[in-house]
């Protein structure tokens, strides 16, 4: 897609949700899972901010696979519109 003759980005790869990721003891168990994830380019989770929000960038990974594999490690996760 192009606006003004320029293409626009496409940050489909970057993956948002809303979780219950609430401490570091809880990121340092994701950091874990996510690090063993083929496919899974980089990750981030907002410990500050209220909906705990993380922050996936992968090309072959899609918001329900992750909401999959995060509640099956027993947290809360939904996608962030």
């Amino acid at each position: 897609m192009r606006i003004n003759n320029v293409p626009m980005e496409d940050f489909s790869h970057i993956l948002l949700f809303k979780t219950n990721i609430a401490c570091d003891a809880d990121k340092a168990l994701v950091y874990a899972m996510l690090s063993n994830t083929p496919g899974i380019e980089k990750w981030s989770v907002d410990l500050e901010d209220e909906d705990r929000v993380l922050r996936i960038v992968s090309h072959s990974y899609c918001h329900q696979q992750i909401i999959e594999l995060i509640t099956y490690h027993g947290y809360n996760c939904c996608e962030l519109i």
